[in-house]
């Protein structure tokens, strides 16, 4: 699009913002496709997004939400459809075309560099403004979010909960007219995701229209004015917030058949008939008594990056939630109970064999341009029952791969799919399904539901209750606080490198946020 026409519609749009009327939307796009291979991301999609309003996008995993947002974000060009801003056709052949027009992505998968600190990576994009400029900008959008980083610290070395901030701060120093958010609060503590909230509806308050993804309906529908549902690449609903119900979203987003408790978040059947509700009801007897059964890993007074003095007992057949904001040391204990890293002193006995679903899928979890069954081989080509020998049997593998593929349900063609195809929510599935395949004693999973939506989730709780009535020892350890509460037999808050034991009288949200924020309490 030639400047000149990209300064026209940005003059125009920026001098009508707050007068806009809600019968013409900001942004427009009709019939949008996208091919990826074989992969049909998009097969026909549309979205309004008004000023003055919060939109909320739905969908399953696969259907098309990321790949629609990048291509308003001209990080995608379509197959075919049209986009409108302000009503004047464009074509966003680049994010730098985007950003002209005053249109902010925060990613799902982040696009920082993990090299540069992070007030390298906020000052990036910024043009036009002094280091000191940008650092008092910085300072005010952290004061006005409540989202605060370690602005000296590299990306490298932070978790994905500090990376989704400087996401989100990063956008919002470039001042976005429209600000689309992808998945933003699946590694946000509950107060960040309620001042988050409340920001967006400042920011449409401004005149901006905002755009939220996510995959807990409660949040959307807390926060929207507006809600779209799209299902195979294509939208099924649009609609105002007043209109619709959590049931008949869910029912949009992956049919019918599907209670109103799962769109609430309450554990019931999945769709594939293993949901939590079933494995609670069929679940074997186990040992009552948790201090009889037995260890399956324990760390003795371990100290290490963030880990002071921990000490901690794992028993089969229990799921053990360890809940606490980010960066207490929760990463540095799942590297060292799933054996990935040794206690720089203390001891840590741990099996031989662990499971281990990481908090970064991306970087931790897979190899983006391997295809499903060389990801899948990554974690079980070591298993006594694909041999011994030196050549990979791919053609079991390949088999272990489908039915991975199939049980999971990951939206995919075939197992030749690169991972790179593949939604954030059906990556996660992969990994999943890898790593129970493994037949481990022993689970630790860093937030195992994130970016996956209302079934999967539920299925994959289901699976957790089903290994824990088996007697695989489960150690979940997740931001999601209602996650936590609604699996763990056990709950433990990290706080400063500390693991502080939580009493059955204050397993609650209340109890475990105060613990989380005070950091008192009995080492466990």
């Amino acid at each position: 699009m030639p400047v000149t026409s990209t300064f026209r519609v940005w003059s125009s749009w920026r001098a009508r913002t707050k007068a806009a009327s809600v019968s013409e939307p900001l942004v427009r796009l009709r019939g949008v496709q996208r091919r990826f291979g074989q992969v049909h991301a998009l097969t026909g999609a549309d979205l309004d997004l008004f000023a003055g309003e919060v939109h909320g996008v739905l969908g399953a995993n696969g259907a098309g939400k990321s790949t629609l947002f990048n291509v308003l974000g001209g990080l995608l060009a379509p197959d075919g459809g049209t986009i409108h801003v302000d009503g004047v056709p464009v074509s966003l052949a680049s994010p730098r075309d985007a950003w002209a027009l005053r249109i902010g992505l925060v990613h799902q998968h982040f696009t920082l560099v993990p090299a540069l600190s992070v007030r390298e990576n906020l000052a990036l994009g910024t043009r036009g403004r002094s280091l000191d400029e940008i650092g008092q900008a910085v300072e005010a959008t952290m004061d006005r979010t409540g989202l605060r980083v370690p602005l000296d610290a590299t990306v490298a070395s932070i978790g994905v909960g500090d990376r989704q901030r400087t996401e989100i701060l990063k956008t919002l120093l470039r001042d976005p007219t429209v600000l689309v958010l992808d998945e933003p609060t699946a590694v946000l503590t509950p107060e960040e995701v309620s001042g988050l909230f409340q920001l967006l509806r400042d920011l449409a308050g401004e005149g901006r229209a905002v755009a939220l993804v996510a995959h807990k309906l409660d949040e959307v529908l807390a926060v929207s004015d507006r809600l779209t549902v799209l299902r195979e690449g294509r939208t099924v609903l649009a609609a105002h917030r007043n209109d619709v119900s959590a049931r008949g979203l869910v029912v949009a987003m992956v049919g019918d058949g599907i209670a109103d408790e799962m769109a609430l978040g309450v554990h019931v059947d999945a769709p594939t008939g293993a949901g939590a509700g079933a494995a609670a009801a069929s679940r074997p007897e186990v040992e009552t008594d948790p201090e009889a059964r037995q260890v399956v890993a324990q760390l003795s007074g371990v100290c290490g990056e963030r880990l002071e003095n921990v000490t901690l007992d794992v028993r089969a057949g229990e799921v053990l939630g360890v809940a606490g904001v980010e960066g207490n040391g929760q990463h540095e204990l799942a590297l060292v109970l799933s054996g990935r890293r040794p206690p720089a002193m203390g001891r840590a006995e741990v099996p031989d064999e662990v499971a281990y679903i990481p908090q970064d899928r991306r970087t931790e979890g897979l190899v983006s341009e391997f295809d499903l069954t060389e990801n899948i081989a990554l974690g079980l080509a070591r298993l006594d029952r694909f041999g011994s020998g030196w050549l990979m049997p791919w053609d079991a593998m390949g088999e272990e791969a489908e039915r991975i593929r199939t049980r999971f349900q990951v939206a995919a063609p075939s197992t030749a799919t690169l991972a790179s195809a593949l939604s954030g929510g059906n990556q996660q599935r992969v990994i999943i399904g890898r790593e129970l395949a493994l037949g481990a004693p022993m689970l630790v999973a860093e937030n195992p539901t994130r970016g996956l939506d209302v079934a999967a989730a539920a299925y994959v709780h289901g699976e957790l209750e089903r290994l824990a009535a088996e007697g695989v020892a489960i150690v979940l350890i997740s931001t999601d606080l209602d996650e936590v509460l609604g699996l763990a037999e056990r709950v433990v808050v990290m706080s400063r490198g500390h693991v502080i034991d939580v009493p059955a009288d204050e397993r609650t949200r209340a109890g475990v946020g105060a613990l989380m924020l005070s950091g008192g309490g009995e080492v466990a």
